[in-house]
């Protein structure tokens, strides 16, 4: 029985920066899907959706589960999220939508602090705009490199920032500052999880990543630290040393399943 695995993007992402993995993992027999979040898939050059800065994660979360029901899977797929995308993802593990998750670099819920001086570097210029919390942002390309994509060369660090599209306000205050909707119940996490962190990530720290995968027991063989990665674990240099890695853990998965 094919495998479904659904990679959810981070902030000012897209399904475009799955590439990469997308392709690994099609080659190992997965079925790979994509989905852009709500006002993502757009012209980067164009002007955001208003609707976008009061879009929550709540919003997020229900287009991602209706999305998966609508393909009327037979079994539960895996659910991977890098950034943003991993506490989505968390999110809907605590909806029983997945059968295993995957959390790469991923954002912390609510509970878990995870605000350092290079977090705080990497935002300032959205948070020095008032009334950041209730409209669309992006960030300076020197924030964005600084941020999450220090490890990637030069060449292409422009070519993906120029895909980069606007995020919510919202979702990024609920993440900020621990609100509702960005809070998860571990409880309800009912599958295997896996966490990756890299050591050199200055938006999701490593510190905070590791707490995020003693939430969901299983520590320490939930979690690995690859210690010459950064933010951009799903296409900055190595990074199929990070899939393969996934890759070994998902199959244990499978034969534990299948057996």
């Amino acid at each position: 029985m094919v495998q479904n695995i659904v990679m959810i993007h981070g902030m000012w992402g897209g399904g475009w920066y799955w590439e990469k993995y997308k392709n690994f993992f099609t080659e190992k027999g997965y079925k790979c899907h994509t989905p852009y979040l709500r006002y993502h898939n757009v012209d980067p050059q164009a002007e955001p959706d208003p609707r976008l800065g009061t879009t929550s994660l709540i919003h997020y979360a229900q287009d991602l589960e209706d999305d998966i029901k609508k393909k009327g899977l037979t079994t539960k797929p895996i659910i991977m999220g890098h950034s943003m995308g991993g506490l989505l993802a968390q999110i809907l593990g605590a909806r029983g939508m997945a059968s295993a998750l995957v959390l790469l670099t991923p954002a912390s819920p609510a509970g878990i602090f995870s605000l350092n001086l290079s977090v705080i570097k990497t935002f300032w210029p959205v948070l020095f705009k008032w009334g950041f919390w209730k409209k669309p942002h992006s960030l300076p390309f020197k924030n964005s490199v600084y941020g999450m994509m220090h490890l990637m060369s030069e060449n292409a660090q422009q070519k993906h920032y120029d895909q980069c599209v606007h995020e919510s306000g919202k979702a990024a205050t609920e993440i900020a500052f621990w609100q509702q909707a960005a809070r998860v119940d571990e409880s309800k996490v009912k599958c295997p999880v896996l966490v990756v962190a890299g050591k050199e990530d200055r938006i999701t720290p490593a510190p905070a990543v590791k707490k995020i995968a003693q939430k969901y027991g299983a520590f320490p063989d939930n979690y690995k630290c690859f210690d010459k990665h950064a933010h951009m674990v799903v296409c900055e240099p190595g990074w199929d040393d990070v899939a393969g890695f996934v890759g070994e853990w998902l199959n244990k998965f499978d034969k534990q399943n299948r057996y």
